[in-house]
């Protein structure tokens, strides 16, 4: 397999991710394929996107005709899917967009193995389940590969090219190929719970909680401290409002356990007692914030020794994060910075900061923090020991 520039490209699933996946490839001039299992999905995934194909239009980004000639290369299925999954028989390439369930996804791929042609390349959008495991329902397993897109897909441009052992080499560099071919932006990450932006991101909001939690600072005082000296587009608990707390909470509890209880990464109290409370964030009017009366937030704090003390511990889990990451083979250090970049908008590469600030800083915040707190969540990663001993950089 040396291409796939002219492959028709098969999605299941008519979700946003789904849809939005659909869009992206038939924006490349690919023949789509797009099926659903539940009736009418793929009615209101083609509604959706000529909406959103008309807002396009009236900003000039796109002629009617060029939208028309995207939508026209859709073929949407109506029809539900359940287990005949024949109509991707033709296609080069099947995306899995559906819910992450990993037996709904085995079962699946099974079926799709069974139609395909012995090239076609079989790819799984999840974000934070074994592709491994899924791979495993294959009896042709190395065709087999995850194909991370963030969401919205045809605005967000990284794209989490995820091999597990056995995917070949040359469907790696295929893929690759094709997302750039896209114009999405891909990196390379080992097949572990959450690959590269999902894991470090963690940090973001844990360890915000947990300050929270200990009652040095509410949250708008983190998310303000966040803003003003990290230089983050959003604060923690509004980024979780903005992705939902439950979407946000089941990604947490997905890493902790495929990392089988990992302190570092354990799910807080609080944020369960919100989705169990329905408090979800924006598309229900309340969580961390109340939302019912617009975007009303409480004041920050604007004591300049409590915005620093939370910016340096955060900072700090983040960097050891994304160093542990490093050290764990997880991705490359150039891709890793690109990935938190261009996934979460991060202001900077996180190793990149880590040179800035220096090794040897990070790792006395990090010292700190186990000495005070004495948990393992606290443990400065080894790879980031030796460079503050070596006084050595990620980037030159």
């Amino acid at each position: 397999m040396t291409t796939l520039q002219d492959t028709t490209v098969g999605v299941v699933g008519a979700g946003a991710m789904g849809s939005g996946i659909a869009q992206v490839a038939a924006a490349a001039g690919h023949r789509v394929i797009l099926g659903d299992a539940l009736a009418g999905a793929t009615a209101k995934a083609r509604s959706s996107m000529s909406k959103a194909l008309d807002r396009e239009i009236e900003k000039t980004k796109m002629s009617r005709a060029d939208a028309d000639a995207l939508l026209g290369r859709i073929t949407w299925h109506e029809r539900p899917l359940m287990d005949d999954v024949g109509i991707f028989a033709t296609c080069g390439l099947v995306i899995e967009a559906i819910v992450e369930d990993i037996e709904a996804k085995r079962r699946l791929f099974a079926g799709l193995e069974s139609v395909v042609g012995r090239d076609a390349i079989l790819a799984t959008n999840t974000s934070s389940l074994s592709v491994t495991a899924i791979a495993s329902s294959c009896t042709h397993a190395g065709r087999v590969i995850g194909l991370h897109f963030f969401n919205p897909a045809p605005v967000l441009p990284l794209v989490e090219v995820v091999p597990w052992v056995g995917t070949r080499s040359t469907i790696v560099s295929a893929c690759q190929a094709l997302m750039s071919a896209w114009k999405k932006t891909p990196v390379v990450a080992s097949d572990t719970p959450g690959f590269i932006v999902n894991r470090i991101a963690r940090a973001y909001y844990g360890e915000s909680i947990r300050i929270a939690e200990e009652g040095i600072a509410d949250y708008a005082t983190i998310d303000g401290a966040m803003r003003d000296l990290g230089k983050f587009r959003m604060g923690p608990f509004e980024l979780m409002d903005f992705i939902g707390n439950d979407v946000n909470f089941a990604v947490t509890r997905s890493v902790f356990q495929g990392f089988y209880g990992d302190a570092r990464y354990r799910p807080s109290l609080t944020q369960q007692r919100l989705v169990e409370a329905g408090f979800l964030g924006r598309k229900t009017g309340r969580g961390y914030f109340d939302y019912t009366d617009g975007v009303v937030k409480p004041m920050a704090t604007t004591d300049p020794i409590v915005a620093l003390h939370v910016f340096e511990r955060v900072i700090a889990m983040l960097i050891n994060e994304a160093v542990d990451a490093v050290h764990l083979n997880v991705a490359s250090p150039a891709d890793i910075d690109v990935a938190m970049v261009r996934g979460m908008n991060y202001p900077k590469g996180l190793l990149a900061w880590c040179d800035e600030i220096g090794a040897g800083r990070v790792l006395s915040w990090m010292t700190h923090l186990r000495d005070e707190f004495g948990e393992d969540r606290y443990r400065p990663s080894p790879l980031l020991r030796r460079m503050a001993n070596q006084n050595t950089r990620f980037f030159a």
